[in-house]
């Protein structure tokens, strides 16, 4: 069993910046990747970005150039650097970490609110 505990969410004007933090606790060996997945009010949840053990990253289309996913593999904590934030990032975001999660599957986070002001 995996737990997450996310950080770092909160109200920001459009053009600002927040980071995410995630660390993980538990069976840890079992990870291999780790990611973030938001839902916004009425929406289905969507992967926003995740990384490997090795560093391989994979971003949504509208979050590319905006976003950046690290990893430190010796604190078990994932990060999500968001810069420029629309008011469409506003959002649930989710950490998940496990095998696969590039199709959902793993253990989640809480969430964090992410709210981003026009």
């Amino acid at each position: 069993q995996v737990q997450l505990v996310e950080s770092g969410g909160g109200l920001v004007q459009a053009g600002g910046s927040l980071r995410l933090s995630c660390a993980a606790s538990g069976s840890i060996f079992s990870i291999n990747a780790m990611g973030w997945y938001r839902q916004a009010p009425g929406k289905q949840r969507e992967l926003v970005a995740a990384i490997t053990s090795a560093g391989s990253t994979n971003y949504a289309d509208s979050v590319k150039g905006r976003f950046t996913i690290s990893r430190d593999n010796a604190k078990n904590t994932v990060y999500l650097q968001m810069n420029s934030l629309k008011p469409e990032d506003t959002a649930i975001y989710y950490c998940i970490a496990g095998g696969w999660v590039t199709k959902g599957f793993g253990s989640w986070g809480q969430g964090t609110q992410v709210t981003v002001s026009s």
